[in-house]
């Protein structure tokens, strides 16, 4: 099957200061694409910048933050000529606590990184890959967009309302020429685990038998480099 080249493309990136989010935007920047990397992580965003080159413009951004978060689509829609042509909604956070154990303030701030952050993203950039026909959302989703485990009650409902919202985007995009994608990896050995210890958790996945950053960022190309003829709906991926 033919790939679709992505040099000079442009992509947004979420939460790229580490992870899934650095290991996609290394990908984009090998394949020639222009990329702005958000995150909150303003040094390791900067360093990351530093290491792709001239072609990487840092926006750092709390994305809890609505005021900060127009500010960064204002600057990034200005550098990009209108907007970019590929959005990698990744920015995720992720604590475990049993229901009655979490805060309201706590849900809300889930709510906020995994699931209106993404729709604000989507819908600022969205009337300009309408406009020229061709686009990309790629939003990265969890296991726990379908599956339900104990202790996720923040996590999970703001991950299966990710997919609700990337089903239907798909539905509003079919025949406009842009396409729409979800990514729902199984565990992901990131920082994200630091606190959690898995290893030491019963039940828990040991981080040496979890996917790679790198194994969703290859997804993610693979997504984008398809024909454009072809959308991949979904992706669901575990380790082999």
């Amino acid at each position: 099957m033919p790939t679709e080249s992505l040099a000079g493309r442009t992509a947004v990136i979420t939460g790229a200061s580490r992870g899934i989010g650095a290991a996609v935007a290394r990908r984009l920047a090998a394949s020639g694409v222009r990329v702005a990397l958000l995150a909150r992580g303003e040094s390791a965003l900067r360093s990351l910048a530093r290491e792709l080159g001239r072609d990487a413009v840092p926006v750092p951004c709390d994305v809890r933050d609505s005021a900060a978060t127009a500010r960064a689509i204002a600057l990034i829609t200005d550098v990009m000529d209108g907007g970019p042509e590929i959005v990698v909604n990744n920015a995720g956070a992720f604590f475990i606590a049993s229901v009655d154990e979490t805060s309201a303030d706590a849900f809300r701030d889930m709510i906020e990184v995994n699931l209106t952050a993404p729709f604000s993203f989507m819908r600022s950039f969205l009337p300009a890959m309408r406009a020229r026909g061709r686009g990309h959302v790629v939003t990265i989703g969890s296991i726990a967009d379908r599956a339900v485990f104990p202790g996720n009650a923040a996590y999970a409902a703001s991950k299966h309302g990710l997919r609700a919202l990337h089903e239907v985007l798909r539905a509003e995009l079919r025949g406009t020429g842009v396409r729409a994608s979800l990514v729902s990896p199984g565990p992901v050995d990131t920082e994200l685990w630091n606190e959690i210890d898995p290893d030491n958790q019963p039940g828990f996945t040991p981080r040496a038998q979890m996917l790679s950053p790198d194994d969703v960022a290859d997804a993610v190309l693979y997504l984008l480099e398809a024909p454009l003829s072809l959308n991949v709906d979904e992706l669901r991926l575990s380790r082999s």
